[in-house]
């Protein structure tokens, strides 16, 4: 069976799966088709026989919609994320040029205060458990262009404060960013995600994006973090250099995702995405969707802020941006560097560990030949 057949399946839809679902089954499907057509291969070899080369299949119409080519600047009607695609997507693993890792990284002080004056010297940086072979470049990153992906949780679970955390996010947009300079989109979610404005630099643009989102249904918070890296942040030019941000506004509470927590994590380190979670959790006291937040932030190298009031909200969009305009960026070419796909980890240090810290992502996906 044709993955393109697999999302069109009339029994899935049956049952009730979405596009975006569909095409997370399609992918699993197709890896495990593959392994058995190799196997299959082998023993027509061993055999002494030849495989026939298979006639190639058509095109789904749905994969040449998708490939048609959009304008980022229109406001486009909600959008699902696209059927079709190639079930791996062979920008899924980060391209170094030169084997070489380019990290962004915050600094502050045993008090929470950001630094941001310290030297290439103040640091010590560890890539799988082993120094670097060289630093080609080290600089603040106050200046780089941003790509930010602002994602609101728009299921019935944040109904309560849910007006005055789009206003919020909007200020955040007009605050953050430069016309001509930065990018951002828009994506809401609840069962599933859905892209409301795409990228653009136009401040009104993203603006009428938030408002398109309305509240209702479940909770597919981790689905539409791996949509969002993987199907906006991957497929964006990686000719310059960038730094890539994702704005997670969610009570952190998943019900109906198909990808894992742990999964979407590792799309977004592959994205070498900065996620900075808010959670919409309005009790008082850190739950169990509050720790989710706290987790992804933590693995990408962002930060979890938990605004128990209302007023609160914009404080935190305001720490964040602050943040993005005070990071440092090391590039580096690693020892041992092996291009098999595996993960590899890396540790930033201040010297002096006693009075500064160090946040940054934890690892990232080296290339595959």
């Amino acid at each position: 069976m044709q993955k393109g057949q697999i999302l069109r399946h009339p029994l899935l839809r049956a049952c009730g799966y979405n596009v975006f679902q569909m095409r997370i089954l399609g992918m699993r499907f197709m890896r495990h088709a593959s392994c058995l057509a190799l196997l299959a291969a082998f023993a027509m070899l061993a055999a002494g026989q030849t495989p026939s080369s298979p006639a190639p299949s058509a095109v789904p119409p749905a994969a040449q919609q998708s490939a048609a080519p959009t304008t980022p600047d229109a406001t486009p009607a909600a959008q699902t994320p696209p059927a079709g695609d190639s079930g791996i997507d062979p920008v899924s693993v980060i391209r170094v040029k030169r084997n070489e890792v380019n990290v962004v990284f915050t600094v502050t002080d045993k008090h929470g205060k950001r630094i941001t004056d310290l030297k290439q010297a103040d640091f010590r940086v560890v890539d799988d458990n082993k120094p670097p072979e060289e630093v080609s470049s080290f600089h603040a990153e106050t200046n780089l262009p941003l790509q930010v992906g602002l994602l609101i949780d728009a299921s019935n679970s944040v109904r309560d404060r849910f007006k005055f955390e789009q206003e919020s996010a909007i200020e955040f947009l007009n605050q953050t960013v430069r016309p001509g300079f930065d990018r951002a989109f828009v994506v809401g979610f609840d069962a599933t995600p859905e892209v409301t404005q795409d990228f653009t630099d136009k401040t009104e643009l993203l603006a009428h994006g938030v408002h398109l989102l309305r509240p209702g249904g479940g909770t597919a918070l981790y689905d539409a973090l791996y949509f969002a890296c993987r199907d906006k942040l991957l497929k964006t030019s990686k000719g310059v250099t960038v730094r890539r941000a994702i704005i997670l506004l969610s009570d952190g509470d998943d019900n109906l995702s198909h990808v894992t927590r742990e999964e979407a994590i590792e799309m977004a380190q592959r994205a070498e995405a900065i996620v900075y979670t808010i959670s919409t959790n309005v009790s008082g006291t850190k739950g169990a969707g509050d720790k989710v937040l706290e987790r992804i932030a933590d693995a990408t190298g962002g930060r979890a802020f938990f605004p128990f009031q209302i007023r609160d909200v914009v404080n935190a969009f305001g720490e964040i941006q602050e943040e993005l305009r005070s990071q440092y960026a090391i590039s580096y070419k690693p020892a041992d560097f092996k291009a098999d796909g595996h993960y590899r980890t890396i540790e930033i240090v201040a010297n002096d560990r006693k009075q500064f810290r160090v946040r940054a992502r934890r690892g990232y996906y080296a290339p595959a030949q």
